[in-house]
């Protein structure tokens, strides 16, 4: 059985803090592996509310790509191929049943929502363990010591205090600056001869 950790995400688009989180976790832990999780681009939208989403195949290339030189790292699509978005349990399961047993690896910012707004958070806590990385100024320890519900779940939480440099780099930042380099190509495009543009 692989140890590992899962990172679940929009990864819309992975971002070098992503990265870098995984692999800071992968070391602090002890762990084989992380396997990147993205979610269903119509969860992103519909459920969380984003913006904008980069299509399944492109997230899950874009992962893949990332893969590529790093061989701690393990991608897979099996959450977009199911006709719904499916629970993180059933996710961690799945990858039980494929060889792999993983801790789920979030962020703090997500601990707040365990008790109302995720399924089977004992199940995961018990049976694959927790692995919380810190993000913005959260304080994980605390976070955890001020509430009842995460005190009674903290012998299976892990609280990573994650390096400072990666806690200001977010997927939301980068999709902005994509599409303002987007909207000034094409207007761009329109000041210059077409056989031009490439040149510049």
């Amino acid at each position: 059985m692989v140890q590992a950790l899962a990172f679940f995400g929009a990864f819309n688009p992975p971002s070098v803090a992503h990265l870098r989180l995984a692999e800071f976790a992968l070391r602090e832990t002890g762990r084989e592996k992380v396997v990147f999780v993205p979610s269903k681009s119509v969860y992103i939208r519909r459920e969380q509310g984003k913006d904008f989403a980069y299509g399944d195949g492109q997230r899950l290339e874009m992962l893949h790509r990332a893969a590529e030189r790093r061989p701690w790292m393990a991608v897979t699509g099996w959450e977009m191929e199911q006709p719904r978005q499916p629970r993180t349990y059933e996710t961690l399961c799945h990858l039980r049943g494929e060889g792999i047993q993983a801790a789920l690896l979030m962020g703090s910012d997500k601990l707040p929502e365990l008790e109302h707004g995720w399924r089977h958070v004992e199940e995961i806590a018990r049976e694959f363990g927790i692995v919380c990385m810190s993000r913005g100024t959260d304080e994980c320890r605390q976070m955890i010591l001020e509430d009842s519900y995460l005190r009674a779940l903290s012998p299976w939480i892990t609280v990573l205090d994650t390096p400072r440099q990666t806690r200001g780099v977010s997927s939301s930042a980068i999709r902005r600056r994509v599409s303002e380099i987007r909207r000034l190509t094409d207007e761009i495009s329109t000041l210059v001869p077409p056989e031009i543009m490439p040149l510049l």
